[in-house]
């Protein structure tokens, strides 16, 4: 088994760092978060560097990147500024597209994505409906009519909802399914379209550079071009979706968690109480070990799901259980490492610091793209699915 990295990947790593380190201040950071201000002026940076899109097809500008690529930019841009990294998640789902997308809306939306000319976003969640999305049914619908779908209906927590150019819906489309997963649909909606509005949701704990809104959808008008993938196959789609997105999202969490261990490090050395400093004793030394261990544990979790998805594309529900494994465990390494961070910095931590932002920041991880609950509930089902027992 070889842990270590490839050339490409070092450089990649390094690169990403070297970026991150350069453009990432503290001041900047402070600035997105106070202002809930999506960070366009270092997406547009990234994107010149090819790190926006990099997992996208290279015919449409992207870089293919791997998905141990993807995590490593994912971990070094956290490691650096938590509130800075977020400007990836204007690209996320971006992926969708040449997954289940036509040749048209490739070559439509994909080059400009690349370029950072414009963010995109995904949206599920619903006022009533969040990690049981797929099994009562959405209250979201979309109907044809002619040539046309008709839309109706309201998203919530829709990450970059307002800056996004356009919105990849979830609708239910055949009211009669069963189970009503069965029903979902997929359809592409671009801002400005009549009777789409937005509300941005604030205030907001953390991750404040990723604005969060709400979305309504009153008789909304697209045509049926808009339809991305295959008609009532939608949440099928996000699912195959989240297999491969939660693994570098994960990475992120790493990335927070390696960001305020390192901060903590080096604070302890400096800081002193009772005439020496605070690394001399034994409670903050364990300290640093418990959260070296956790977070060097987490990442081998999250190297080892992104090696299945690139070398065992065919093993899916191993992918489906070391996935969910890996974003169940970064998630929690994140609270708790940046928990000790702010614990070993004491009172400096916990007013206007990195510190302070990483801890609040990092609470999003276990909430996004399922929470830690459905993740432990799909490793739980895929053990006893193993053993032939229905859960």
């Amino acid at each position: 088994m070889e842990f270590e990295l490839t050339e490409e990947q070092m450089d990649i790593k390094n690169a990403a760092r070297e970026f991150a380190e350069k453009e990432f201040t503290s001041e900047l950071g402070r600035k997105y978060d106070e202002n809930y201000e999506f960070p366009w002026e270092l997406y547009r940076k990234a994107a010149k560097l090819g790190f926006i899109g990099g997992d996208l097809p290279e015919e449409y500008g992207g870089q293919r990147l791997g998905c141990i690529e993807s995590c490593l930019v994912n971990e070094e841009f956290n490691r650096v500024d938590s509130t800075c990294a977020s400007l990836l998640s204007g690209v996320g789902f971006a992926a969708l597209i040449p997954k289940f997308g036509t040749e048209e809306q490739k070559k439509k939306y994909i080059p400009r994505i690349c370029k950072g000319e414009i963010v995109c976003g995904m949206a599920l969640t619903e006022p009533n409906h969040g990690s049981d999305a797929g099994m009562v049914g959405l209250d979201t619908t979309a109907v044809k009519d002619g040539d046309e779908w008709v839309i109706n209906g309201a998203k919530t927590f829709i990450t970059c909802g307002a800056e996004a150019e356009f919105i990849m819906v979830c609708c239910q489309t055949d009211p009669k399914a069963q189970p009503p997963y069965r029903g979902v649909t997929m359809i592409i909606v671009e801002k400005g379209t009549p009777g789409f509005d937005t509300n941005s949701l604030k205030p907001k704990m953390g991750w404040r550079g990723a604005p969060q809104a709400e979305l309504s959808f009153d008789n909304v008008r697209v045509p049926l071009s808009n339809l991305l993938g295959q008609e009532n196959r939608g949440f099928h789609q996000i699912m195959s979706y989240f297999d491969f997105s939660r693994i570098p999202i994960a990475a992120g969490a790493v990335g927070i968690a390696q960001g305020a261990f390192e901060r903590a490090l080096k604070y302890s050395t400096q800081r002193e109480q009772f005439f020496q400093p605070i690394a001399n004793f034994q409670i903050t030394q364990w300290k640093i070990a418990e959260m070296a261990t956790k977070t060097e544990t987490a990442r081998l979790l999250v190297h080892k799901a992104a090696w299945l998805i690139e070398n065992k594309p065919d093993k899916l529900r191993l992918i489906t259980r070391h996935a969910a494994m890996a974003k169940a465990y970064a998630a929690r390494v994140a609270k708790e490492v940046t928990d000790e961070a702010l614990q070993i910095h004491s009172g400096v931590g916990y007013v206007d610091s990195d510190i302070e932002r990483f801890y609040r920041d990092a609470r999003i991880n276990d909430i996004i793209e399922g929470t830690g609950e459905i993740q432990r509930y799909i490793v739980a089902r895929e053990f006893y699915r193993e053993i032939g027992f229905s859960i």
